[in-house]
């Protein structure tokens, strides 16, 4: 069995009197410093020659060896010794002044440095082995629980039972990913406390990698209860993922329980941060597989409708709902360290906006577009359309809020099942395309871009790449010329209004028409002839939007 209090049989000062070899000695000086740990022995010559630190070290002396070293008793209490054992009687002219903490300990007979060095390395050495002991204790009860796919839960219950404490486990961002022994919101409230103690002292450049040393805190929660913290960094090699906590009632629990709860937050970091990291590959696992199956949904490429129903079961998706496509550009701010995963996050934040319990929402990236399906709740076709609006418009803000950026978010009509999923993304991502050259942002539907949808089905016609050919065809060489035109006819023809807006003088106005008016034989002052110019651009941008939607499409 493990040892009650690893520590135990540590070695202090009273201890060494206690032991046989010292019967009889006598304490000269420091007697209320007897509790203080002793780790090893060294003769005093070794120690006035060398100028390394001396916690926890007792120095060994003959009497004779004392005489004339008054100045260098205050050097070695200065250097951290923890006693002097005199072997023997203090000489006569001992210094009656010592040096505040110093314990002075004469022994009643000689007892020779060999033995007493022997009596304290046999007792570290047996406290080591009680610490290793009970560290592979800890350390073989966790790992048989991981073994078992126990998961994060389980561990975190043992470390706790080990503890006879409640524990949490954190991740790198400070949130609790399990805890024992503390509710929910009393263990919320104390990790509120707890992440900014963890985080002090450190560099902000430091403060995602971890910190490497078991830290205790105390603090006060927010009912006046003191607690001690005993908190580990999980590290493994080089990624920081979060820590081991300890919560131990009041504020002093001991030295050999604190010990103890050392051992366990230590062992415990290796297993749960293996178990953290088996949790995220299993995380992602799921979340590309679903992505895959979300770039089938909508490209339609699935080898048949059995397919489709299995790969639906699988990730819970219900194919018979009604669903939604909401589309929006997932470009990120410049000088992203990781663009993949800063789009990944971008997706992931999409999904969770608006959140409603009878709604399932699922995303992917396809290229730099974000793209979520999402189910629909509504009664009839009027409450499905308000349920997109509300979902479009609250996509929007975030996205904004998170690229610093107005962004469009474009969304088709609603669908029924999950088999007309691919040609309401079509609608969508039509509607991202036109929202894009247009320069809209915020919540676009398909349909609120009727002057274009309308001409969606004649879009890759014959007649209609004629007449695109035709009157742009001429332009395409000069395409200031052509972006000319179409500020024209976006402010309706007027010659003093195109003027202003792209700050150029009235004649020069007058020339620039004559120029476009040429080129494609065509008077655009005249308004039948406005209105063919006019249907063309708009064909020509729906052809460049079908293109780039079947050829995303083509990649599978």
């Amino acid at each position: 069995m493990a040892p009650e209090h690893p520590h135990g049989d540590r070695m202090t000062v009273a201890g060494l009197l206690d032991e046989s070899l010292m019967s009889g000695a006598r304490v000269v000086a420091g007697d209320d410093h007897l509790g203080r740990e002793l780790h090893w022995v060294l003769p005093l010559s070794e120690v006035l020659s060398r100028h390394e630190p001396l916690d926890g070290v007792a120095v060994y002396a003959r009497p004779e060896a004392l005489l004339g070293t008054a100045g260098a008793l205050a050097a070695l209490a200065a250097r951290g010794a923890t006693t002097l054992v005199v072997d023997g009687s203090v000489p006569a002219d001992f210094p009656s002044a010592l040096p505040a903490g110093l314990v002075v300990v004469e022994t009643a007979f000689p007892v020779g440095f060999t033995a007493l060095n022997r009596l304290l390395a046999e007792r570290a050495l047996s406290q080591e082995v009680h610490v290793m002991r009970y560290a592979t204790h800890v350390h073989a009860s966790l790992a048989g629980l991981f073994h078992r796919g126990a998961g994060l839960q389980i561990l975190i219950r043992e470390v706790s039972n080990l503890a006879r404490n409640p524990a949490l486990a954190l991740d790198a961002r400070g949130h609790i990913v399990a805890h024992n022994g503390v509710s929910a919101e009393a263990a919320g409230a104390l990790t509120e406390l707890i992440v900014p103690r963890l985080t002090v002292d450190l560099p902000a450049a430091a403060r995602l990698s971890g910190h490497h040393d078991t830290r205790v805190e105390h603090l006060t929660d927010l009912h006046a209860n003191t607690w001690t913290v005993i908190s580990t960094a999980i590290r493994l090699g080089k990624a920081f993922e979060g820590w081991v906590v300890v919560l131990v009632p009041g504020a002093e629990p001991g030295a050999h329980d604190l010990a103890r709860h050392r051992v366990v937050t230590e062992q415990a970091t290796a297993i749960i941060g293996s178990e953290m990291l088996r949790q995220h590959s299993v995380d992602e696992a799921e979340e590309r597989a679903r992505g895959d199956f979300v770039q089938a949904l909508v490209h339609g490429h699935f080898s048949s409708e059995h397919d489709m129903r299995a790969r639906a079961e699988y990730h819970d998706v219900d194919i018979d709902s009604q669903f939604g496509v909401f589309v929006a550009p997932g470009a990120i701010p410049h000088g992203a360290d990781n663009p993949a995963a800063s789009m990944v996050r971008l997706a992931r934040y999409a999904a969770n906006v608006a959140p409603d319990p009878a709604v399932r929402s699922y995303v992917t990236v396809l290229g730099d577009v974000l793209v979520v399906v999402r189910s629909l709740c509504g009664a009839d076709d009027a409450a499905r359309r308000r349920e997109m609006v509300h979902y479009a418009e609250a996509m929007a803000g975030e996205l904004e809020n998170r690229r610093g950026a107005a962004v469009a978010v474009c969304y088709s009509r609603p669908v029924t099942g999950a088999q007309s999923v691919s040609a309401s993304y079509r609608e969508a991502r039509i509607a991202l395309g036109i929202a894009r050259r247009l320069g809209l942002t915020g919540a676009v539907a398909y349909q609120d871009l009727r002057s274009f949808t309308v001409l969606a089905e004649i879009a890759e016609t014959e007649q209609s790449k004629a007449l695109v050919n035709d009157i742009l065809g001429p332009l395409r060489g000069t395409p200031d010329l052509r972006d000319f035109l179409t500020g024209y006819l976006a402010n309706g023809g007027n010659v003093n209004a195109t003027a202003r807006v792209l700050n150029v003088h009235r004649n020069t106005m007058l020339t620039k028409l004559d120029r476009v008016s040429r080129a494609i034989g065509l008077d655009v002052r005249v308004p039948d002839n406005q209105f063919t110019v006019w249907l063309a651009i708009r064909l020509d941008l729906l052809s460049e939007v079908h293109t780039a939607v079947d050829r995303e499409a083509s990649f599978r």
